[in-house]
């Protein structure tokens, strides 16, 4: 299963210490401007190496667009694109050939495949992402011009939160934050805590919120293909993902009907709205024009400079400290991931949507 998607469909390949990871979005719409430049910018915003908060691994991440392209428009056929690997350090896994890393991929791999590539976690890696990076970018470049927008943020990292609501941050400039939150105190806090778990040899997960911004009511269907049930899927299939919740999640238990409801009211315009936005922007599986909230929780980082006890592939106790270089806490990375997964989940179900409607009109 390395494709996703529908009418946009992403295919990718490659390994964490292979020669090169990269893809092929087929079903990109012809005749859309292609920015080179705005596609590495998102490369850029993901790749490793950035600050003290990321993993040290440098990787330029550029980008090479092989295909699907003609005088900077798409021409309808598919995008391929290629993405080298160059700093690979592949001897910082010889220790790892035989044991297997708590909370990682590596023993339930293997368990699937009969073998594994223990280098840096192979296709298993978060380095795959790179790929969703870049296609996404090209969709997000092209949904900003129908007046869609995406903007995700880090709002919780361990147990430091943002204690307002997005509608009061500045969501423009999160990427003005080496950790991605736009509150600017809050953000202060989490750089701290985040730098001492990894003087600890620790790492630390958290909590990034996305929100879309201007998605036409009517996208996503009511049974098997509810629009909320596609981004889940997506958003959980990002590395290190153990949870995702819409509008007001798992706290809407603690409310009355009478208190939760979005009351819908018209305006001057006569436009249809919602006073409140409990649905997260998705309802009975559908948009309903509001801005779509999504909150992904991460979990921390599985590989830690800490020895930790384990079982090698041979069925003996005993423990590993990992090598290698890894991010004590994934989601400053991770918010362009997060933009791009949704991205090319909202632009499939807008080019279904025309489809059902029997129009080429969105």
């Amino acid at each position: 299963m390395n494709s996703f998607g529908h009418i946009i469909r992403l295919t990718s390949f490659g390994e964490s210490h292979g020669k090169a990871i990269g893809g092929v979005l087929d079903g990109f719409p012809a005749g859309i401007v292609i920015d080179t430049e705005f596609v590495q910018q998102y490369l850029d915003r993901r790749k490793p190496g950035q600050s003290e908060l990321t993993t040290a691994r440098r990787e330029e991440d550029t980008v090479q667009l092989l295909s699907g392209i003609f005088e900077n428009m798409s021409t309808g056929s598919p995008i391929a694109f290629l993405i080298p690997n160059a700093d690979q350090r592949s001897g910082d896994y010889d220790a790892l050939k035989d044991v297997y890393r708590p909370s990682h991929a590596d023993y339930t791999y293997e368990k699937k495949y009969g073998l594994r590539d223990h280098r840096g976690g192979g296709r298993s890696s978060a380095r795959e992402t790179a790929v969703r990076v870049a296609a996404g970018a090209l969709v997000i470049h092209w949904l900003k011009r129908q007046g869609i927008h995406f903007y995700a943020y880090v709002k919780q990292v361990y147990t430091i939160s943002v204690p307002v609501p997005y509608g009061e941050l500045e969501l423009e400039n999160v990427y003005a934050s080496p950790v991605r939150c736009p509150h600017p105190e809050t953000a202060l806090r989490m750089e701290e805590a985040i730098l001492q778990a990894k003087a600890e040899g620790d790492s630390l997960g958290g909590i990034i919120e996305l929100v879309i911004r201007n998605v036409p009511a009517g996208l996503g269907s009511p049974v098997y293909a509810k629009l909320h049930a596609a981004l889940g899927a997506a958003l959980l299939s990002v590395n290190a993902v153990k949870g995702v919740e819409f509008g007001s999640g798992f706290s809407s238990v603690q409310y009355k009907g009478s208190e939760l409801n979005d009351a819908f009211y018209a305006t001057d315009e006569g436009a249809v709205k919602t006073r409140t936005n409990h649905s997260g922007g998705i309802q009975g599986g559908i948009s309903n024009g509001e801005d779509i909230v999504v909150r992904i929780a991460f979990k921390p980082t599985a590989t830690i400079a800490r020895k930790q006890a384990t079982v090698d592939a041979a069925g003996n106790n005993t423990e590993i400290e990992a090598a290698g270089r890894h991010d004590p806490c994934v989601l400053p990375r991770a918010v362009p991931i997060i933009e791009a997964m949704a991205a090319l989940v909202i632009a499939d179900h807008l080019l279904l949507n025309r489809t059902a409607k029997n129009t080429w009109n969105i």
